[in-house]
């Protein structure tokens, strides 16, 4: 899929998208000039007096690694991407930084006051971790609206119950022994697997949810006991241990086994704040088009 061209007329009002080949005529034509390199937007040198505007939806699909926006039209989809999240790489930094301060505050400071438990966090504060989702998510839907003629604004919201993910035979008031609740093992692994077949890193065909230690020889339920094959890696895998069916990919026999223990943060981090990201959207929404048609915002459930 080709992304479509943004297009404003000469006092900035948004206008329908068009094809890349439209947009180089009018370049070519001196009709219009580039306003923007990405999203890439260009801007009409005469002003569209009642232009004929048909609305675009925001589909928006939040990950704790990465998400996905798509700009739908009539039921197409012109415009997408995918944002990388720089979480990881925040929270290394503020360790780093706290490691420096630590130091430069235990040298040479024999009468300094101490500086601990003497801050006081504004309320609905988050980690910067958190917060830069959210605040991306947020700065990304205000460009959109203000280079495309948005009326609506859907974000797919999922809940992972990690509880019953860990034990699939919990029930009841064993909820209240355990360690987390939230999402759905399917959407779990897609988010956990990066989408791919765990074997062979395909993308973008049918996965199926296999078994790590084979079920037949022992193997449970529990997630840290699944990841997704496509139908030829499951097959050939069949009921073999995965050491005997990776004895020649050594390093992808221990990146696996990592990673099928890794924590559910990412899942939690969905859970929570996914309706967070819902409501600073909506905000951002009425500010930006306080002037023009209301813009609707919709909760997806899967």
């Amino acid at each position: 899929m080709q992304n479509y061209v943004f297009v404003i007329d000469t006092n900035k009002q948004p206008l329908n998208p068009i094809s890349p080949k439209k947009a180089r005529r009018l370049l070519d034509k001196s009709k219009a000039a580039v306003f923007r390199m990405y999203p890439f937007t260009i801007i009409l040198k005469t002003a569209i007096d009642n232009p004929t505007i048909s609305p675009c939806q925001i589909k928006i699909d939040p990950g704790s690694k990465v998400t996905g926006f798509a700009l739908v039209q009539n039921n197409q989809v012109i415009w997408g991407m995918e944002l990388e999240h720089r979480g990881g790489l925040i929270r290394k930094k503020l360790e780093s930084r706290n490691a420096v301060r630590r130091g430069r505050r235990n040298r040479n400071i024999r009468y300094r006051k101490p500086r601990f438990l003497n801050r006081k966090r504004p309320d609905g504060w988050l980690p910067p971790s958190l917060e830069h989702r959210i605040l991306t998510i947020q700065t990304w839907v205000k460009r959109l609206i203000k280079f495309c003629p948005v009326n609506e604004i859907w974000i797919e919201r999922v809940k992972f119950d990690t509880q019953k993910m860990q034990n699939p035979e919990i029930n009841g008031v064993e909820y209240q022994q355990g360690e987390l609740a939230g999402y759905e093992v399917r959407e779990y692994l897609l988010e956990k697997w990066g989408r791919e077949c765990t074997y062979c890193g395909k993308q973008s065909v049918p996965l199926q949810i296999e078994h790590i230690h084979p079920k037949s020889k022992g193997g449970s339920d529990r997630v840290s006991n699944l990841c997704l094959a496509c139908e030829k890696c499951n097959q050939r895998k069949g009921n073999k241990p995965i050491e005997e069916f990776l004895k020649k990919k050594p390093s992808l026999l221990q990146k696996i086994k990592s990673k099928a223990k890794q924590p559910l943060r990412d899942a939690a981090w969905l859970t929570d704040k996914t309706f967070q990201i819902d409501c600073s959207i909506r905000v951002s929404a009425l500010s930006e088009r306080a002037l023009r048609s209301p813009i609707v915002a919709r909760l997806e459930g899967k």
